[in-house]
């Protein structure tokens, strides 16, 4: 009775390892293919890439290393950025710019002209569920993150 027991906790041990491990090898290998195209040509933003069995939503951007005080402070930024944009790819957003021209006349005759334009882009909508997936280095001192989350 206790070896018959014994093979059936082995078998059920076995087969949770075994399905514990898929998750991991498949997170693996595309982060090892996300990294490898980074490489071959760097770009930023949101995509959706095609894995054999699932689709991905991935949010790329590279942030300066010097500008944080702390890790914690950069990761939370890239969070926070990451967001912004898988926001702006759901809902869309609307981009609006402004024109100001200042001029004076000075006392001689003469003139000066200034120019300032500001643009706002405005998004509304709230994305759940990105996970980081891998942050490396790269050259100038910057830091590329990938956040994904699966599209069902």
């Amino acid at each position: 009775m206790v070896k018959k027991l014994f093979i059936v906790i082995t078998i059920c041990a076995v087969s949770i390892s075994t399905m514990a491990q898929g998750y991991n090898t498949e997170k693996t290998a595309l982060t090892n293919f996300l990294v490898r195209m980074y490489e071959n040509a760097p770009f930023e933003g949101v995509r959706a890439v095609d894995d054999y069995e699932q689709q991905y939503l991935i949010s790329v951007l590279t942030l300066e290393k010097a500008k944080y005080t702390n890790e914690s402070v950069m990761f939370r930024v890239a969070g926070v950025k990451a967001m912004s944009q898988a926001s702006r790819f759901f809902n869309g957003s609307s981009i609006t710019s402004d024109l100001i021209i200042r001029t004076s006349e000075k006392s001689d005759g003469t003139g000066d002209t200034e120019m300032i334009e500001t643009i706002n882009e405005k998004s509304v909508g709230f994305v759940k569920s990105l996970e980081l997936l891998t942050n490396f280095d790269i050259e100038n001192g910057r830091m590329v993150f990938i956040y994904f989350t699966p599209i069902r």
